[in-house]
């Protein structure tokens, strides 16, 4: 029952990030949760408390995991976005896997994107750093795509919670790389469909705007 539900708070800064994925997860779900956005002054006091030294930290009933995709994973099982059998769940794991390792290339670039100044420099980064990773990364994702039947789904035929992760990010990428995700139709379309599903069109409306 609805009352033997865990309490759940999500600590993250006022940004969507690494913990947007599991946002969308409880609106989905329609999952009461406590929303903590840090204000980065007091970041370097609560960093001492959590697990790993970073966040997200999700806390369930008072109890903290961290690692971003731990906590997706860990949400995404309990709500039910996360394949309907075991194969499924582990291509899910994979693509996040895989994702997460093109989020970590081109990272660098996005500091220096978001960051006041240096044309210069941003336009050097994107070059090698940020159109490598998208070229090497999102070759594969549309492959993956493709290879699940271009259906607006990573995998099989339901939303899991890394069309949610990809899709998100797409977005982010987006803004500081117009137009490239133009040869990447079968994940554009994964993007979509996924922005379009009622609740998460309607978080999106009314979500804190932040640039990433």
């Amino acid at each position: 029952s609805k009352s033997e539900m865990p309490s759940y708070k999500l600590n993250y800064f006022d940004a969507r990030g690494y913990a947007e994925v599991s946002r969308q997860l409880f609106v989905l779900s329609d999952t009461p949760y406590e929303d903590n956005r840090i204000p980065r002054d007091q970041w370097p006091e609560l960093k001492k408390t959590m697990p790993f030294g970073n966040i997200p930290v999700l806390e369930v009933d008072g109890k903290q995991l961290p690692q971003s995709l731990a906590i997706a994973r860990y949400l995404a099982k309990q709500f039910g976005f996360y394949g309907k059998t075991a194969f499924e769940s582990a291509w899910v794991d994979a693509i996040a896997d895989q994702f997460k390792d093109c989020l970590t290339e081109i990272r660098p670039f996005l500091f220096v994107a978001k960051s006041d100044g240096n044309e210069a420099e941003k336009e050097r980064m994107k070059k090698e750093v940020a159109l490598p990773a998208i070229e090497k990364h999102f070759g594969l994702l549309e492959k993956a795509a493709k290879n699940n039947g271009a259906n607006g789904h990573f995998v099989g035929e339901s939303l899991t919670f890394v069309d949610l992760l990809v899709s998100d990010f797409v977005g982010t990428f987006e803004a500081f790389l117009p137009g490239f995700s133009a040869p990447y139709p079968a994940v554009t379309s994964i993007r979509a469909k996924t922005i379009a599903t009622p609740k998460i069109k309607e978080w999106i409306a009314k979500r804190n705007v932040t640039p990433t």
